[in-house]
């Protein structure tokens, strides 16, 4: 059994709450600049112009790529072989706590949804937790803006909705976020599994790079299809008009009870942010 400290994991969380939200990931910064140059839109053109000039200023400065720095998502890998000294979902919350207040990240979680106050750190994570072979814990953090947050939904459809049903959704999802999300955004779609895990699926999805296909042909077809349809809205980067409307769609599907067929969008802004390690 390989036992790992407690203050590794605070450091090993708090060093990544910050890189997220200073460095855009180098896949995102590459499709930018690839939707620039293909963008038709003048406007278009100056709005992922501004961004990509944003995310040099964030990454040189080390300073938050957007006001809001999100709800720290984690999702953790477990080695089972592997032994933390002390309770590993409160180090990630010490982790969380350190990383928000020593880089200067805007804490936006309240302690209770309906009565509020902040609590002043950013805490509690939300930690989504696997038990995986082997001796390595593998963490990544995720953190999540509320604008993107807030155009994701869940549709418990009918079976014989079937994959049309799905693009019609996610289409119309879209369309209906408009501006709001702050395109071009990144479109997680889960599948199957049940209401609740339907979501999680749909947020795993935006962990992929930029242009990583579903490794089934039929879903990567439906992704690539579900993609240009996107562009096509002519909604835009910030919803100014052009056609970068998304950077990329990804689904992740699991098997599903005969009778139900979840499906889920979840949304992520053009600050597609995530930073792995494996300890």
């Amino acid at each position: 059994m390989r036992e790992v400290d407690y203050n590794t994991i605070v450091d090993a969380v708090a060093r990544l709450c910050m890189e997220a939200n200073y460095f855009l990931g180098d896949d995102v910064v590459k499709v930018l600049k690839q939707a620039l140059e293909k963008e038709e839109s003048e406007t278009g053109k100056d709005v992922l112009g501004q961004l990509l000039e944003n995310a040099e200023i964030a990454r040189t400065e080390k300073i938050p790529i957007c006001q809001d720095c999100g709800f720290a998502v984690v999702f953790l890998e477990m080695g089972e072989d592997t032994h933390v000294k002390g309770n590993i979902i409160s180090a990630i919350n010490d982790g969380v706590k350190k990383g928000y207040t020593e880089g200067y990240l805007r804490k936006s979680i309240v302690s209770d949804p309906v009565k509020g106050k902040n609590t002043g750190d950013n805490t509690p994570a939300i930690v989504h937790t696997t038990i995986v072979p082997g001796d390595k814990i593998k963490i990544t953090v995720a953190p999540k803006g509320g604008g993107s947050e807030n155009m994701s939904e869940v549709k418990m459809m009918k079976p014989a909705d079937g994959i049309e049903g799905v693009k019609n959704f996610v289409i119309d999802r879209v369309t209906r976020s408009s501006s709001n999300p702050c395109p071009p955004t990144v479109i997680g779609v889960g599948i199957g599994g049940t209401f609740e895990y339907v979501a999680f699926l749909a947020k795993k999805a935006l962990l992929r790079d930029i242009g990583q296909r579903n490794p089934d042909p039929f879903y990567a077809d439906v992704e690539r299809e579900l993609l240009e349809k996107i562009n096509n809205l002519g909604i835009g980067p910030m919803g100014l008009g052009g056609r970068t409307t998304a950077l990329d769609v990804f689904i992740e599907v699991h098997p599903r009870h005969i009778a139900s067929f979840p499906v889920a969008v979840n949304t992520n802004c053009h600050a597609a942010r995530h930073k792995t390690i494996v300890i």
